[in-house]
């Protein structure tokens, strides 16, 4: 352990030295590694930070839920979807969730909402534009996560009732009511009174625009069907079934062919008749993701690699001059008894900890990035990245230091000591 020791402080104080010796000629051959691994590391970090964004921008769909709707999902593909097939299917019905409400095995829970967005509040001489009115069973709120930082949720009573009672979101309430609290103020949809009995916590500004809790204002089901239609024609709307599976996909699975049959059973489809309603997976969303990203990655890879080619040359270069520099000195060490291994692995991590030095410094530049203001997106450098990107670094130093370093370790002591 001593000598392991020991070498790798003299191999350090070598490419130390080799660096202040010669600082111009190692910062430039450092470079392309600085380069490919800044590279590769900003693609990557980049590509975490969309991922993350765009998945966190979809979690108003639910974490292990499949939606009943009327149109099925498309991602990917060539582009072209049949929704003629789909025009006159009829859409999920509050009759249909009872049903399955009544029905259902393998769903933790289940709720129906319809919404409808683009619609004006008002409280007095204030208004709020843009707002999106969901309307929704009372168990909503076992689907998805409804973070209430003031007041309180509708009772059952109020949701089988059709209370005219709102939940809102937080820009609504700075629109509406400023520094006043909302709990208990009344506020206008359509010209009817909705009294307010809990107020959303902020979640800011959702990436790319996507939708965010703060523009909602939740009210239960019944209430929302006095105020718009829900069915075919014009300006009819359409409601979603969620169902929340338990927490493995072998559940969900068996919960998708559970509402399957279900539903066919409910609609009266005959065993060779095609389903007449989509099943949506918002995990599928993830995947998708996940997969589109896969790819920008290689890109990021294949873009970093070029530059991480000319780094190795250069450090390979490096190395070389080294050996030659030092060839008297090795020769010195191998007639004092030193070990072809010490040799070798003197000149390897000479070599690795040159690299690292090149990789760190292209860590570092990703973290400074983070730094850059990119509106609604936020960069941030993780772990496995650093790691990535040092793992990287050591792999160049190996690979460019190997072949430098095996001729070190070959050399006859002799004609080492001999060489000016």
């Amino acid at each position: 352990m001593k000598i392991i020791t020991k070498l790798i402080l003299e191999s350090f104080r070598f490419a130390w030295n080799a660096l202040k010796m010669n600082m111009l000629r190692t910062i430039l051959s450092l470079l392309g590694v600085t380069i490919g691994i800044f590279a590769i590391i900003s693609v990557f970090t980049l590509v975490d930070s969309l991922e993350r964004s765009l998945k966190e921008s979809f979690n108003f769909l639910g974490a292990n839920t499949i939606l009943v709707q009327k149109w099925p999902w498309q991602l990917g593909g060539d582009g072209s979807y049949p929704w003629w097939k789909y025009l006159k299917r009829p859409h999920p019905t509050w009759e249909e969730y009872e049903f399955l409400a009544e029905n259902v095995q393998n769903a933790a829970s289940l709720c129906i909402m319809a919404n409808k967005g683009g619609i004006v509040v008002k409280f007095e001489n204030n208004s709020s534009n843009e707002v999106t009115l969901i309307g929704v069973s009372n168990s909503y709120k076992d689907v998805y996560e409804v973070a209430i930082e003031e007041g309180r949720y509708f009772t059952a009573q109020e949701s089988i009732g059709g209370r005219s009672v709102a939940i809102i979101g937080h820009r609504i309430a700075e629109d509406l009511f400023a520094e006043l609290n909302p709990i208990g103020k009344t506020l206008k949809i359509k010209g009817i009174s909705y009294h307010v009995i809990g107020k959303l916590k902020e979640e800011g500004e959702g990436f790319l625009d996507m939708e965010a809790k703060d523009d909602e204002i939740i009210t239960p089901y019944h209430s929302f069907t006095k105020l718009y239609y829900i069915g075919k024609g014009k300006g009819g709307l359409e409601p979603d079934i969620t169902l929340k599976g338990y927490d493995s996909d072998l559940g969900l699975i068996e919960l998708e062919s559970e509402v399957k049959g279900l539903m066919r059973s409910k609609r009266g489809l005959k065993p060779r008749e095609e389903e007449n309603f989509a099943i949506n997976h918002p995990d599928a969303i993830a995947e998708f993701i996940g997969a589109t990203f896969d790819i920008i990655g290689i890109a990021g890879w294949v873009i970093g690699s070029f530059s991480i080619l000319v780094g190795g040359f250069g450090i390979a270069n490096i190395m070389f001059v080294s050996v030659r520099e030092r060839t008297s000195i090795i020769g010195i060490q191998k007639s004092l008894g030193a070990k072809n291994y010490f040799i070798l692995f003197q000149f390897l991590f000479e070599s690795v900890f040159l690299s690292l030095i090149g990789g760190a410094l292209g860590i570092f530049l990703v973290y400074l990035l983070s730094f850059a203001n990119l509106g609604t997106l936020e960069l941030r450098l993780s772990l496995n990245n650093v790691f990535l990107g040092l793992g990287v670094s050591v792999v160049i130093g190996i690979v460019s230091g190997i072949v430098p370093a095996a001729l070190a370790a070959r050399m006859d002591p002799v004609m080492a000591i001999r060489t000016q």
